[in-house]
């Protein structure tokens, strides 16, 4: 892996050599890029520590496939090899978006194994279960400055082509807008069948009103800024709850400027959703469930705006916002 060549500013051809593999979201002939990410952890659960059961994963999908029918998942480990068999196994109507989580290994050198497993075993069960992988995405938001696990271009490129070389299924990598409108963003997806793009208006201190018109300007600069790359937006969404006291940079009390509450995620969902259906743009709504071991886990309060983007509770109780916004999506 080590040996594959990395390219640079002054000398990329991948445009003479590079066939775009197309996105196609679809079930059946019907289109299912209406779509949803799901973490499948509960009271208790954290990646690496405990893991769900095969059973809890079919409740979860039993659950999410009578409004969803694909699903991004962000690692590719035993628990993802589990949402895959249990797709399989119980012939689900579900497809998935397989993750391969990467960090920085150049500052972290005891990371690199890490990736390196992530790699092979997204690999592998991208093969075993062609079917149900649809796409996979390389590495989340490891190239906008303020990633906690930033990693440098040429090793995100690196892994980027292993996987492609290995699989045939289209392979993305998902990351903020603010990296995607730079002009090295470029270097990346010419390596990519596809964008992925995170847009939060509660993030960038947008109000509830003027949530929906903002994705939309983000979603068409982007699409002009790389008019050769289909963009999905693989993460957006709207929290429940979150904890004004936390005023420190880049925090969620000081970056929040508007309502953010069961009330609000249902006006946002409803105002979204039409957007979505009209624009017939690939959407991962962040996310299905709460994850309670998010923001900090149990060291942090429970307001955390990290544990609170799901449309059901952690109990798999849906929101009250939930009814609301499934009666404006279409089946």
């Amino acid at each position: 892996m080590d040996n594959i060549p990395v390219p640079n500013e002054n000398a990329v051809n991948q445009e003479k050599t590079f066939t775009t593999r197309p996105f196609v979201p679809f079930l059946d002939g019907r289109w299912i890029g209406n779509a949803i990410s799901f973490g499948c952890y509960r009271e208790g659960q954290a990646p690496h520590v405990k893991g769900p059961s095969e059973e809890e994963i079919l409740e979860d999908l039993n659950i999410l496939s009578k409004h969803w029918n694909l699903v991004r998942v962000y690692g590719s480990d035993d628990d993802s090899e589990r949402v895959l068999k249990v797709i399989h196994e119980h012939q689900l109507p579900m497809k998935v978006m397989l993750g391969i989580w990467l960090e920085n290994e150049t500052k972290r050198p005891e990371r690199k194994p890490h990736n390196m497993e992530q790699v092979r075993r997204g690999i592998e069960l991208a093969n075993r279960f062609p079917k149900e992988v649809i796409a996979i995405n390389v590495g989340n938001e490891t190239q906008v400055e303020w990633s906690w696990h930033g990693m440098e271009m040429e090793n995100l490129i690196k892994y980027i082509r292993t996987v492609r070389e290995s699989v045939p299924q289209p392979v993305t990598t998902a990351d903020d807008y603010n990296f995607w409108n730079k002009d090295h963003s470029r270097m990346v997806a010419k390596e990519i069948d596809f964008i992925g793009l995170h847009a939060y208006p509660l993030w960038n201190g947008k109000t509830l009103e003027k949530s929906v018109a903002w994705i939309d300007a983000i979603y068409k600069s982007a699409k002009a800024f790389h008019p050769d790359r289909e963009i999905i937006l693989s993460e957006t969404g709207w929290a429940t709850k979150h904890d004004p006291s936390k005023q420190g940079p880049g925090e969620e009390g000081a970056l929040v400027k508007t309502e953010v509450s069961v009330k609000a995620q249902q006006s946002f969902l409803v105002e979204f959703n039409k957007w979505v259906e009209e624009q017939q743009v690939t959407v991962f709504l962040f996310e299905a469930f709460d994850e309670p071991w998010k923001g900090g886990g149990l060291e942090s309060g429970p307001d955390v705006m990290e544990k609170h983007w799901g449309v059901f509770n952690e109990d798999r109780t849906p929101k009250e916002s939930l009814k609301a916004f499934l009666n404006t999506k279409k089946h």
